[in-house]
């Protein structure tokens, strides 16, 4: 090869390619299922890699689900502690006020709730054994005809079955913990997080960024900017949302005469933030409720209550208030729930909608390159900062 001009080197190595690609390529093979196989095995390597991550997310459950909380708390209390920020309050004072404002909330309904249940619980429990008492005689006199043994096999299958479903619900890959020193761990571990994100969150991003490397920091700052509002606006959205369930379900109990109205309220607003499987949950029992205390006629109409409420929140509320930031269809909603409830039993159904909603913003963020419209002003600022010694020492 030495002597040779330079463009017929090129050529002959040009050929060479050709060559070699040809060949690794039979041509037995059609082109479709080439390229069919091509899609396949880049499939199975994110597939590996998704599974990859649910296992280490389950081997630190005890770290993640308190992170996530966190997050997500920290996403609710963002538009207040915001709000006293900029009427320039001191932010330790900003942090102390939100934090233990939303403690003070949380600990409030919780309280009501439980004091309307001891209040009323007596008599609900009451008339609970009246209603069943008298269902199962009306099973056995009515057009059924079935025998008591009959309705006791029914019965204990019903309740097997329940037993099951809530195994699988509490006892999930991703639940909190199994004992009180968990569950207080937990708690611990979300506030300390929770006061972290508020005292210092920008810091904590600025940190993360620049784990990447620095050509991929624009593109990483400016997802994680558009997913972090896209989980702010699901969050207010499900805290206004909960809170109009609540008070419509809720005040329909009051007025229909239904017992623990309030606690059916409070169990309807915390529902709310599980999508889907917390409304029919609740909605249930509060159907139920009215059933067992004050006859079908009542319980025909708490149920036209809980069905116009939640009729009002999906075709109204939701796409006014969630906007096109958190746009993912119905279908891939219930898929989602459904998918977390199996992986990750009630957390991993908390969890399953604000995790698709910013993995979809982060997804197509990325995909159309919108970083680049975007300036990436954190990322500008920290390459000048090191650019500039060097060019001071050149002028030394």
């Amino acid at each position: 090869m030495t002597g040779t001009d330079p463009e017929d080197r090129g050529s002959f190595f040009d050929a060479l390619r050709r060559r070699t690609v040809s060949s690794d390529l039979s041509p037995g093979v059609p082109p479709a299922l080439r390229q069919a196989t091509a899609y396949s095995w880049r499939l199975l390597v994110i597939a590996a890699a998704i599974g990859v991550v649910v296992w280490v997310v389950i081997q630190l459950k005890l770290l993640v689900v308190p992170l996530l909380v966190a997050i997500l708390v920290t996403a609710l209390v963002w538009p207040a502690f915001s709000f006293l920020l900029r009427h320039r309050w001191p932010k330790w004072l900003a942090i102390v006020v939100t934090v233990l404002g939303t403690i003070a909330i949380i600990s409030g309904l919780l309280w009501l709730a439980v004091w309307q249940i001891t209040r009323q619980f007596g008599s609900v429990r009451e008339r609970t054994i009246e209603a069943v008492a008298q269902f199962r005689q009306y099973l056995i006199d009515g057009p059924l005809h079935l025998s008591a043994q009959q309705i006791d096999d029914g019965l204990r299958q019903a309740g097997s079955f329940l037993q099951e479903q809530a195994e699988v619900l509490w006892t999930g890959a991703l639940a909190i913990g199994t004992t009180l020193g968990h569950v207080a761990t937990g708690l611990l571990l979300t506030l300390f997080i929770l006061l972290c994100l508020l005292a210092d969150g920008a810091g904590i991003w600025r940190w993360t960024t620049r784990l990447f490397p620095r050509v991929a920091r624009p593109a990483v700052d400016g997802a994680g900017r558009a997913g972090w509002r896209t989980v702010m606006t699901y969050a207010r959205t499900q805290l206004l949302v909960a809170t109009i369930d609540a008070v419509g379900i809720g005040l329909g109990a009051f007025l229909l005469g239904v017992p623990l109205a309030i606690p059916i309220g409070v169990l309807v607003f915390l529902g709310a933030f599980i999508p889907f499987v917390g409304a029919v949950v609740t909605g249930a029992l509060a159907v139920f409720i009215a059933l067992v205390y004050n006859g079908p006629l009542i319980a025909l109409f708490m149920l036209i209550v809980v069905l116009g409420v939640q009729q009002i929140e999906s075709h109204i509320l939701q796409p006014i208030l969630m906007g096109s930031a958190v746009k993912v269809h119905p279908l891939a909603v219930v898929l989602v729930v459904a998918g977390g409830a199996m992986i990750g039993g009630i957390p991993g159904a908390l969890f399953a909608v604000p995790l698709s909603a910013f993995v979809n913003v982060v997804a197509v963020y990325l995909s159309t390159k919108a970083w680049r419209d975007d300036g990436a002003a954190v990322n500008s600022a920290d390459l000048i900062w090191q650019t500039v010694p060097r060019d001071r020492g050149r002028r030394s």
